[in-house]
C-alpha cells in the first residue's frame, strides 16, 4: 500500500487512527504460520502412476486427430496429379507441430505454470501476484507470507518495475487484461463442447465405411448414444476414468504404429519426403488462394489438444500412414483412416478407435471443470456444486451442472451439423483463439515474472504470431461454415462471467464504503448497547477488515446479540492452494471484554469446501487456539528481544500487562486492551504493548502503556484482563448455549439513473444467476436450523 502524506493523515483524523489500531491486519498471525507448510513430495511409483493416467486423460486428444484432419484439409477431394499436395500438407502439419506445441509450449509456455497448474486463469493468477491487477482489492500483505505465494521483487528503475507501474496506473488496463483472460477461458469452454462432438462423430463414421447404404442419421444416433455414456461416467472422477482410459490409448498407439509400418511399405514410402520443408513452399505455390485458406483451417486441427504437448510426436507416424494411403487412393480422403486398416483387423481397430475418441474427449471435459473452478474462485462465475472425486489428488473434480450443460450442447452440435467438416471449422476457430490469448498473456509473464530481456519477448511474440495469425485468418474465413459456433458459445459464457464479476466487484466496493466505524462500536460499550445473550454468532462478510454494514443493520433492527461475535471472511487468493495449516487467521477486535473476533479463511483457486468438513468446528477451534496463543505471547514482554517503551503518560500503571493482544507485533508491535480519547488527541490509558527494542517509539498521539492493575480489577468479567482459563471456559459455555450463522441475503439493484444495458445486466441477468446459484450456507455446510439470513438491498 502506498504511504500516505502527513496532510492526508491529518485529514483522516483521530477516529481513523482509532479504527486502524483497533482492527489491524493480521501480520503476526500470518508470520506465525509462515514456513509451517511444506510441499508434499511424490514418490517415484506415484509419479509413474500419474504419468500413465495422463496418457488417457490428457494425451488421448492428440492421437485421434487422424480421424478428421485430412478430410478437413481436402474437403473437395484430391484430384489426379496432386500427390505433391498431400506431401505438402503433411509437411505443414509436421512443422506446425514443431513450431507451436514443441518450441512454443514445451520450451516457453510450460515454464509459465503456477506451481504446476496451467490455463489462462492460472497465468492470470500468476500475474496478480506480481502486480496489483486483481479487480477485487481484498488482498493484504499478510497473504504474501503464504508458502505457496511466490513472487518476484523488482529494482525501482528496472524495465519490469516500469511495466508493473504502467499496468497498475489505470483501471482500464486491468480490465483489458481481465477481458483477454475471459475470452481465452470462454473459448476453451467451447473447445470442451466441440472436442467430444467431432471426435465421437468421426469415430462413429467407421460404421458407414462397412455399410455404404447406411444413412447419416444412424451415424449421428450412434454418436449421441456414445456421448451420453461418456458424460454419464464423469461422476466417477478423473482418478477412476484415467485408469480406464490409459490402457485404451496405449493400445491405440500400438495399433496405429503397427498398421502404419505395414501401410507405408505397402502403398507409398515417398510420404517421408514431407520432412523436407521445400514441399511447404510448393504446396502454397500450387494451390489456389481460396484452397490454401481452406487447407490451413484443416491443418489447424492437427494441433488440437496442444496442452498435452509431448504426445504430439505421436502424430508424425500416424499422419504419415494416412498420407501414404491417400496418395494411392485419392477418392477415399473423407474416410481414409478406416479404409487404410486391413480388413482382417477392421472391427477390433474400429472398437479401439471409438474408445480412443471417447478418451480424447476426456481431456477437454476435465479441463472445462478446472476452468470453471478457477473462474468461480476468482469471482468470475456463479457458485455451482463442485464434487471432489479423489481423496489423494488435489484438483480432481466433477461439476454436475456443467457436465449436463456440456452434454446438451455436444448433442446439439452433433445432431445439428451432422458433418464433421463444419464441426471441424468450429473446432479450429476455438483452438486458435485460445493459442492467441496464451501468446498475448505470455508477454507480461515474461516481463514481470521472468524479467526477460525485451528482445527475447519481441522474438517470442513475432515468431508465435507469424504462425498463429495465418491460421486465425483461415478459421475466421470459415465463420459461415460452422466457425460461428465457438464464437456464440464463448460470447454466452463471457456475458455470464463478466456480469457476475462486475456485480461482485460493485458489491465489494459498496461494503467497503458502508462498513461501520470502530469508534461507533466502542461507543456502544461492551454490551454493544444491546442484550448480550448466551451463544456465539458467526457473522459472514466479504471484508477482511472493518465491521460490515450487515452487522449494524442487524443490531439496529434486533434488540439482542450473542455474547461472542466472530466476523468470518472467506476469501480466495491468486494461488493454486492455501495449505490447511495456513488457512485461518484469527485476531481480536476491540477490547477483550467486547468478546469480538475476526477470522479470515483463505483458499486457493483449486481448494474445495469438502462436504465432510465441519466448518463451524474449524472456526471455533481457531478462536480457542488464538486465545491460548494470545496468553502465551504476553510473556515476551520480559524477553531480551522485546521491551516495553519507556515513554508513558503520567499515571499509567506498571502491572503485569494482561491486555488482549488484538494484533501482536503489528505496526510497531501495538496490541490493544482498551481505549479512551483525551485532550483532543488519541491516547491509550489501558493498553499492553510489545515493541521490538530496536524500533522507535510509537507515533505521536499513540502512547503505549501496560494494562494497569486497577483496570484489570475493574473489568469484572472474563475477557478484560482475566485469566486465559476464564475466557476459554466462557467461550465453551457460549458454544454450548448455541451457535448461529448470520449471512447477508443481499439483493443487488441498479440505480434508477442507470442505463438500460446496466439495468438488464444487474436487475435481470445477475438476479437470475443469484437465484440459480448455490448459497454460501450450502457451500459451508451450515445447518439449516442454525442459519439466520439478514436481508439487504444494494444499489450499484
Amino acid at each position: 500500500m502506498a504511504s500516505l502524506s502527513e496532510s492526508e493523515l491529518t485529514n483522516r483524523g483521530t477516529m481513523w487512527e482509532l479504527d486502524q489500531n483497533l482492527d489491524q491486519p493480521m501480520d503476526e498471525e500470518a508470520g506465525r504460520l509462515k514456513n509451517m507448510y511444506r510441499e508434499k513430495k511424490f514418490s517415484s511409483a506415484l509419479l509413474l502412476r500419474l504419468a500413465f493416467q495422463s496418457l488417457g486423460v490428457v494425451f488421448g486428444d492428440l492421437g485421434t486427430s487422424p480421424l478428421y484432419v485430412f478430410y478437413n484439409i481436402f474437403p473437395r477431394g484430391i484430384g489426379e496429379g496432386e500427390d505433391e499436395d498431400v506431401i505438402g500438407a503433411l509437411s505443414l502439419i509436421i512443422y506446425t507441430l514443431t513450431l507451436i506445441p514443441l518450441l512454443k509450449y514445451v520450451f516457453v509456455v510450460l515454464r509459465a505454470n503456477d506451481n504446476g497448474q496451467g490455463g489462462t486463469f492460472a497465468l492470470y493468477s500468476l500475474l496478480c501476484r506480481h502486480a496489483k491487477i486483481n479487480t477485487i482489492p481484498n488482498q493484504h500483505r499478510t497473504d504474501e507470507e503464504l508458502t505457496t505465494y511466490s513472487r518476484q521483487t523488482y529494482e525501482e528503475n528496472s524495465v519490469a518495475a516500469k511495466i508493473k507501474r504502467w499496468i497498475e496506473s489505470h483501471a482500464y488496463k486491468r480490465n483489458i487484461l481481465l477481458i483477454l483472460v475471459l475470452i481465452g477461458t470462454c473459448t476453451a469452454i467451447g473447445d470442451g463442447i466441440l472436442t467430444p462432438a467431432i471426435s465421437v462423430l468421426s469415430a462413429s463414421g467407421g460404421i458407414k465405411v462397412q455399410n455404404q447404404n447406411m444413412s447419416t442419421d444412424v451415424v449421428v444416433l450412434v454418436a449421441v448414444v456414445i456421448l451420453i455414456g461418456l458424460f454419464s461416467m464423469q461422476h466417477y472422477g478423473t482418478d477412476k476414468v484415467g485408469w480406464l482410459f490409459a490402457p485404451i490409448v496405449l493400445l491405440w498407439f500400438i495399433l496405429i504404429g503397427s498398421v502404419g509400418a505395414i501401410n507405408i511399405h505397402k502403398y507409398d514410402s515417398s510420404v517421408l519426403k514431407a520432412y523436407n520443408p521445400m514441399y511447404i513452399y510448393r504446396f502454397f505455390r500450387r494451390r489456389k488462394n481460396s484452397d490454401v485458406w481452406t487447407s490451413l483451417g484443416g491443418i489447424m486441427l492437427s494441433i488440437t489438444g496442444t496442452e498435452a504437448l509431448f504426445a504430439d510426436l505421436c502424430h508424425f507416424p500416424v499422419l504419415a500412414i494416412q498420407a501414404a494411403y491417400i496418395i494411392s487412393n485419392k477418392t477415399h480422403v473423407a474416410d481414409a483412416f478406416y479404409r487404410s486398416i486391413p480388413a482382417a483387423i477392421y472391427w477390433p481397430a474400429f472398437i479401439i478407435a471409438t474408445a480412443a475418441a471417447i478418451v480424447a474427449s476426456q481431456a477437454t471435459i476435465s479441463a472445462t471443470y478446472s476452468i470453471i473452478k478457477q473462474a468461480l474462485a476468482l469471482g468470475c462465475f456463479p457458485r455451482v456444486k463442485i464434487v471432489h472425486t479423489s481423496k489423494k489428488f488435489l484438483g480432481q473434480i466433477y461439476i454436475p451442472d456443467i457436465n449436463w450443460i456440456l452434454l446438451v450442447l455436444c448433442i446439439a452440435v452433433t445432431a445439428g451439423f451432422k458433418n464433421q467438416s463444419q464441426i471441424g471449422n468450429a473446432y479450429g476457430t476455438a483452438v486458435v483463439i485460445v493459442m492467441l490469448v496464451t501468446t498475448f498473456l505470455m508477454v507480461p509473464i515474461m516481463l514481470l515474472v521472468w524479467k526477460s530481456h525485451w528482445i527475447l519477448v519481441v522474438t517470442f511474440i513475432v515468431l508465435s504470431l507469424m504462425v498463429e495469425v495465418p491460421y486465425f485468418v483461415a478459421c475466421i474465413l470459415k465463420i459461415d461454415q460452422g466457425g460461428w459456433v465457438p464464437l456464440v458459445v464463448a460470447t454466452a459464457f463471457f456475458l455470464i462471467m463478466y456480469v457476475w464479476h462486475f456485480c461482485t466487484v460493485k458489491r465489494y466496493e459498496f461494503e467497503m464504503h458502508s462498513k461501520v466505524s470502530m469508534a461507533w462500536i466502542l461507543g456502544l460499550g461492551p454490551s454493544l448497547g444491546l442484550v448480550r445473550v448466551p451463544g456465539i454468532g458467526f457473522v459472514y462478510t466479504e471484508l477482511a477488515s472493518g465491521v460490515p454494514h450487515i452487522f449494524s443493520h442487524f443490531i439496529t433492527n434486533l434488540p439482542a446479540i450473542h455474547s461472542v461475535v466472530v466476523f468470518v471472511c472467506v476469501k480466495y487468493l491468486p494461488v493454486y492452494t492455501v495449505p490447511t495449516e495456513e488457512r485461518f487467521l484469527v485476531r481480536r477486535i476491540g477490547p477483550r471484554d467486547f468478546h469480538m473476533f475476526r477470522c479470515v479463511a483463505r483458499y486457493g483457486y483449486k481448494d474445495l469446501h469438502k462436504r465432510d468438513e465441519d466448518f463451524e468446528r474449524m472456526l471455533f477451534d481457531c478462536v480457542l487456539f488464538f486465545v491460548r496463543l494470545e496468553s502465551m505471547m504476553e510473556g515476551y514482554s520480559d524477553s531480551d528481544e522485546f521491551s516495553v517503551p519507556e515513554q508513558a503518560p503520567p499515571g499509567s500503571g506498571s502491572g503485569s500487562g494482561r491486555g488482549g493482544p488484538a494484533a501482536a507485533f503489528l505496526q510497531g508491535g501495538e496490541r490493544t486492551c482498551s481505549t479512551m480519547c483525551s485532550n483532543g488527541e488519541l491516547s491509550f490509558s489501558s493498553q499492553d504493548s510489545i515493541v521490538p527494542a530496536a524500533q522507535s517509539p510509537a507515533p505521536r498521539g499513540l502512547r503505549l502503556l501496560q494494562c494497569s492493575a486497577s483496570a484489570s480489577a475493574s473489568a469484572g468479567q472474563a475477557g478484560s484482563c482475566g485469566t486465559v482459563g476464564d475466557e476459554l471456559e466462557f467461550l465453551n459455555r457460549c458454544k454450548d448455549a448455541g451457535v448461529v450463522h448470520i449471512l447477508g441475503n443481499t439483493i443487488v439493484r441498479a440505480r434508477r439513473d442507470s442505463g438500460v444495458v446496466k439495468k438488464l445486466a444487474v436487475d435481470y441477468m445477475y438476479a437470475f444467476m443469484r437465484r440459480m446459484c448455490r448459497e454460501n450456507s450450502v457451500i459451508f455446510n451450515v445447518p439449516h436450523e442454525s442459519l439466520l439470513n439478514v436481508g439487504q438491498i444494494y444499489y450499484i
